[in-house]
């Protein structure tokens, strides 16, 4: 079988799983909206920016790479959706579609790379705050094949997009590490770290 039928195929059994009950097209649809997920890691991101006194620094650079991989997978999306234009499942299948109809590629996942981006920034400063944002985001990722908006092989690709990004600004920081330094001391003299 081919990548594209097995993505297909996937996506078939996962929607498919969806209109089958109201309870759980509820919750999927409101863990698939834009919002849910991102609020709550930005909550979790400025948890650990001004939390527990003595990780506080090596959190805040955490937090520091997880908004320049946010930032930058953004733009990754941007710049792949002008290059390719990949059909929603909805325009191509038959799909049981409990959510509204985006209008832009299907490939990758928007939320997808961002949330990904982000929890990985984290994860690679913080593993338990990163465990719990990268299981929101595979959550996140798996209610927006549910509700009928995005293929599984999406949501793969935003997620090793935004794992790329951020071992992207792992390296830059690493080798940035007194500049970043200075910047968060900076910060420290106004009372915003």
């Amino acid at each position: 079988m081919t990548w594209p039928g097995l993505d297909s195929n996937l996506f078939l059994w996962i929607n498919g799983l969806s209109g089958q009950f109201s309870f759980a097209d509820n919750i999927m649809r409101a863990i698939a909206n834009d919002y849910f997920a991102i609020v709550t890691s930005c909550l979790i991101m400025m948890a650990l920016w001004v939390g527990i006194r003595s990780k506080r620094r090596h959190n805040q650079k955490g937090v520091m790479l997880a908004s320049a991989s946010l930032g930058t997978s953004q733009g990754m999306v941007e710049l792949i959706n002008s290059i390719y234009m990949r059909p929603r499942p909805f325009d191509e299948l038959d799909a049981n579609l409990v959510f509204y109809t985006p209008t832009d590629p299907s490939f990758p996942s928007n939320s997808a790379t961002v949330l990904f981006a982000l929890a990985w920034g984290i994860f690679l400063f913080n593993r338990k705050a990163g465990a719990v944002l990268l299981a929101l985001a595979a959550i996140h990722g798996f209610s927006r094949v549910y509700v009928g908006v995005h293929y599984p092989l999406d949501i793969l690709g935003g997620a090793i997009i935004g794992l790329m990004v951020a071992l992207f600004f792992l390296v830059l920081f690493k080798l940035l590490d007194p500049v970043v330094n200075r910047l968060i001391n900076l910060l420290r003299l106004f009372y915003l770290a």
